[in-house]
């Protein structure tokens, strides 16, 4: 398609995207009684959702390319994601457009949307902030590209991106059509680069879900209290004042050697976590919460200096900066070319300072034994956007302003 052309497209998808959207805002409220038997997620705020929203079982990652023409288009584009997703989280019918015209949607979740819990969380990379829209002087003071460690294997194709979004919702039909209807709507104007399909598995037996390794992922996560030191990038700090309520997330895809890791004794995968696979307790308690003593155990004899949970965070006065906010999925693609399983990690974070939180904690995991059992291939560094704050407030609206 020419540029002309595409512009065209694009000018005319996204103001048919606005209107339909408004549209069905409308109709949604009219529906309330209809829409008031599925839970929805409230849409505005001064953060995002789905960073400090209760995990729901189901997730799509994606990242995309931004191919807007201008500033202009950029912006246009945002409007549209914002509209979209204020539109699909808070569920409802949407008005019929015409016997002629193309259905309003892609009725994948019947007549009335359902509002199923949907959170749709949008961050920007790096690359960005490059000479296309004049944002250079507005780059968050620690994006940059997802940093390769030693043992990482990145294929290049799976990782980075001009815009992550982070679908989650209580159903797998939920997300793909979140995903379906905002690639209809902003086609023109932005590319999928890579996506990844999650699920959470079940409490088996309680507590924390499992990862495809059995082990429990995820036990321990910050206070509320201190999501404003650890979570939240608020005032100050080097960061561009727009930036106030946002957050660095991490994506990481981690594909698990499940071929290997099922030959290794269970103790030997405990020594490695550093806690139970049955239960979670770390190897020197007894339920999943306790809290590991490690100035008792200097020498490692209850849990070894070189396991994952002592590593990550060894819980001293030094480390306690590092913590970050997990929100991780399992996922499974099939198998690969010679027959094993591709299954893992989606490994996604939440942080106030991706160096001095993920990295600082990666850099740590340097040659861990389970090394020898995952492979990270793939993922990137965004900042996930401030919220929306009401109905006349969109994604990105401070950055570009």
């Amino acid at each position: 398609m020419s540029d002309v052309g595409r512009r065209s497209f694009l000018r005319g998808a996204l103001a048919g995207a606005g209107a339909a959207a408004v549209a069905g805002a409308i109709t949604a409220s009219e529906a309330t009684a209809e829409a008031a038997t599925t839970p929805s997620v409230p849409f505005h705020g001064i953060h995002q959702a789905g960073i400090t929203t209760d995990q729901q079982k189901q997730a799509i990652f994606a990242s995309f390319d931004v191919i807007a023409a201008n500033k202009a288009e950029l912006t246009d584009l945002f409007k549209t994601l914002t509209d979209r997703a204020r539109l699909l989280t808070t569920g409802g019918a949407l008005p019929p457009l015409g016997i002629t015209a193309p259905p309003a949607d892609s009725g994948v979740l019947g007549p009335d949307m359902p509002g199923d819990d949907l959170t749709v969380t949008v961050g920007v990379g790096s690359s960005l902030f490059d000479d296309r829209y004049g944002l250079k002087d507005r780059k968050p003071a620690k994006l940059k590209p997802m940093t390769e460690f030693p043992n990482d294997s990145l294929d290049t194709s799976l990782c980075h991106g001009d815009l992550s979004l982070q679908l989650c919702a209580t159903e797998t039909d939920t997300v793909l059509h979140a995903l379906r209807d905002i690639a209809r709507h902003t086609r023109g104007a932005m590319q999928l680069r890579w996506r990844l399909d999650g699920f959470l598995s079940p409490p088996r037996p309680t507590g924390t879900p499992r990862n495809l390794m059995g082990f429990k992922d995820g036990t321990v996560k910050p206070a509320l209290d201190d999501h404003d030191k650890l979570v939240w990038v608020g005032q100050g700090g080097g960061e561009p004042a727009w930036t106030e309520g946002g957050s660095y997330q991490v994506l990481r895809q981690i594909r698990m050697l499940i071929e290997f890791w099922d030959r290794v004794s269970v103790g030997e995968q405990e020594n490695m976590f550093g806690r139970r696979r049955d239960s979670g307790a770390p190897l020197d308690g007894t339920a999943e919460f306790d809290t590991p003593n490690y100035p008792d155990d200097p020498t490692g004899g209850a849990i070894p200096l070189t396991s994952h949970i002592r590593l990550a965070n060894p819980r001293t006065e030094q480390t306690a900066a590092s913590q970050f906010l997990r929100r991780g999925y399992n996922y499974d693609k099939g198998t690969d070319a010679v027959g094993d399983l591709d299954l893992g990690l989606l490994f996604c974070c939440y942080q106030q300072d991706v160096v001095r939180q993920f990295e600082a904690v990666q850099t740590r995991l340097i040659d861990e034994p389970l090394v020898d059992y995952i492979r990270p291939v793939g993922g990137g560094y965004f900042f996930v956007l401030p919220g929306v704050r009401d109905s006349n407030d969109h994604l990105g609206r401070s950055l570009l302003g």
